[in-house]
């Protein structure tokens, strides 16, 4: 297989592959009666204990405005609670509320066992392979993604 023709491949299977993530994301956000970007949010926040809600719309590639809206949902159901800034309103920091600890726990774990059921489908001698090359294509990625320009 030529240069191209792997280029080619590689492109349409990523391209599908997060098409195919987004609808996994999307249906499990709908299970907890989430909507996908709040789910997305509650994601990142799962693993840090509170962010400034410039680097969480940075991170979910989003508007200051689009992710108030989302804080705002969230907030309204309990999950985040937010920190105020007294010297900047605009400047807060997000956090898991109680509530909001325990669903990412039971969403990390319905996500996990989503993969375990994934990997089901696949040989058991190509699940490390996969992973390899899964976490070389996510470096090649970021690295990418960090060439100036």
């Amino acid at each position: 297989m030529n240069t191209d023709t792997t280029s080619e491949r590689l492109a349409n299977l990523t391209f599908n592959l997060l098409a195919r993530c987004q609808e996994k994301e999307a249906l499990l956000a709908e299970e907890h009666e989430l909507f996908p970007a709040e789910f997305k949010c509650l994601r990142l926040l799962e693993h840090d204990e509170s962010l400034n809600n410039k680097e969480i719309a940075k991170r979910m590639n989003l508007s200051p405005s689009r992710l108030t809206r989302i804080v705002d949902g969230l907030v309204k159901k309990g999950y985040m609670q937010r920190i105020i800034n007294s010297e900047d309103r605009r400047n807060m920091k997000l956090s898991l509320s109680r509530r909001g600890k325990m669903l990412t726990t039971k969403l990390e774990k319905a996500y996990i066992d989503i993969h375990q059921e994934i990997l089901l489908d696949i040989d058991p001698s190509q699940h490390k392979p996969l992973i390899l090359a899964m976490e070389n294509l996510l470096r090649a990625i970021e690295k990418w993604l960090q060439k100036p320009g």
